[in-house]
């Protein structure tokens, strides 16, 4: 890991670990991470980035140069050097439990609970919320848009096309992983081939085509540098025309596929279709693009649009209806040095949270579709034929076990999203799964209720 990503946090969460050792807190507290709402539109989310945050929880270091940095700044000039000594040899040692990747969950429920001496669970916050938040963001809308392109049942393909489009490059290759974990076939960012696995695709540009002097040069000349790939774009200037030139190329028997990235989708693919097996050429795919999302797909699906694979850029990666969860990362309770267990929640309107250390447990109905979520204390037994959810990631600062490949994340999220209620998979309701909580909670925050 680069050891910048220790200053990738908030100011706040160093001065608050700064005050925490200047008065010897010797708490050791736990956090927990959750949606507070859901998103407009949204059903169900998907919790995505554990890989990431695990990752950076067990290397989190602070360099001689980060010191150096922070040492400088005004807001630290009364700090004592010892705080500075304990930085530059920060290690986490606390428990980390967490919802596996590609797990269903719904608001208010823990993703990921972190518990450990409270300077080390503290300073964490600010880049758990960013990986959790873009990931889970990211792999919620791909879900939805992968169902899309098959809801009459007939399967077709999504490609992330969004890292040009995303929130920078760092963004770009994380929503290639959580699309591909949503159901995506893969994508069009080569880092994220490289670095994760996952299959890249790609075609041309209109750039290629224009560079040539006539779509036929340019169509001719990518085909014998990839005669095995060959993918072609088709509206750089009259879709219908080009189509009709590429049913006369050399190399028709060889193509794969033709790009739509413009016009009227659904008039166009079947046309070109059309015009395709009137030639003989069954077998070239019809791939479209260009500013697609789930309803657009949908719609086009709905209208009998002959299109084999979808490519998805802004939207998908940029989830442009709802660009960012409401996330939030809140203390719950903490222990100090005589073993007394102290609950801490909030209670300011649209704000409040639970007390105490909490497991989800989920019940499923004889169909296996989730009947419903019971947020109880981590301390309670499981409810009769109850599922819990939260997983020990880390313990005692060490990874409590082998952390699953993507494929397995992939094939485990294709699996709990396959038990969602046919009622929570349709993309016109805000109609969400709402959770219960257990007499023990609720009693713990009444309890815990101010006077």
């Amino acid at each position: 890991m680069n050891p910048s990503n220790s200053l990738k946090i908030d100011l706040y969460e160093l001065t608050m670990a700064a005050g925490y050792f200047h008065h010897n807190v010797g708490l050791t507290a736990a956090f927990e991470l959750s949606c507070h709402t859901m998103p407009e539109n949204r059903s169900f989310l998907i919790a995505c980035g554990l890989e990431q945050a695990v990752d950076y929880i067990l290397n989190l270091r602070f360099s001689e140069e980060d010191v150096r940095y922070l040492k400088g700044l005004p807001v630290f000039k009364t700090v004592k050097a010892d705080f500075f000594e304990y930085l530059r040899q920060f290690r986490f040692s606390g428990d980390v439990w967490a919802m596996p990747e590609g797990e269903i969950f719904f608001a208010r429920e823990p993703i990921l609970q972190v518990e450990a001496p409270i300077i080390e669970a503290q300073i964490l916050e600010t880049y758990l919320l960013s990986v959790m938040n873009i990931e889970s963001l990211v792999a919620t809308k791909a879900a939805r848009v992968v169902a899309a392109a098959c809801s009459d049942g007939r399967e077709r393909g999504v490609v992330d096309f969004g890292s040009r489009r995303a929130h920078g490059p760092e963004a770009g290759v994380l929503a290639a992983r959580a699309a591909y974990i949503a159901g995506a076939l893969g994508t069009s960012n080569v880092f994220a081939g490289k670095n994760f696995g996952i299959p890249v695709y790609g075609t041309i540009a209109h750039s290629w085509v224009e560079a040539f002097d006539s779509e036929e040069e340019s169509f001719e000349k990518y085909h014998r540098a990839f005669p095995e790939n060959t993918i072609l774009l088709i509206d750089t200037y009259d879709t219908i025309e080009c189509i009709q030139k590429i049913v006369r190329v050399s190399f028709k028997d060889k193509l794969k596929g033709v790009r739509l990235d413009s016009g009227d989708l659904k008039t166009l693919s079947k046309k070109v279709r059309e015009i395709l097996d009137g030639a003989g050429l069954k077998q070239v795919k019809i791939l479209a693009s260009g500013n697609l999302n789930e309803y657009k797909i949908a719609d086009l699906v709905k209208a009998g649009a002959p299109i084999d694979l979808f490519g998805v850029g802004t939207d998908m990666a940029t989830s442009r209806d709802y660009p960012a969860l409401d996330l939030t990362y809140k203390l719950v309770q903490t222990t100090d040095a005589k073993a007394r267990v102290h609950y801490k929640a909030k209670y300011s309107p649209q704000k409040t949270t639970i007390p105490g250390k909490k497991q989800i447990f989920r019940r499923r109905d004889k169909d296996g579709f989730i009947k419903e979520d019971i947020i109880g204390l981590s301390v309670e037994d499981n409810p009769q034929k109850a599922q819990p959810l939260l997983r020990p990631v880390i313990r005692k600062g060490t990874l409590a076990g082998p952390l699953p490949s993507l494929e397995e994340i992939r094939r485990d999220t294709r699996r709990r999203l396959s038990g969602l209620p046919p009622s929570l998979l349709r993309l016109d309701t805000g109609v969400s799964l709402n959770p219960g909580y257990t007499e023990k909670i609720l009693e713990l925050t009444k309890a815990n209720v101010p006077s």
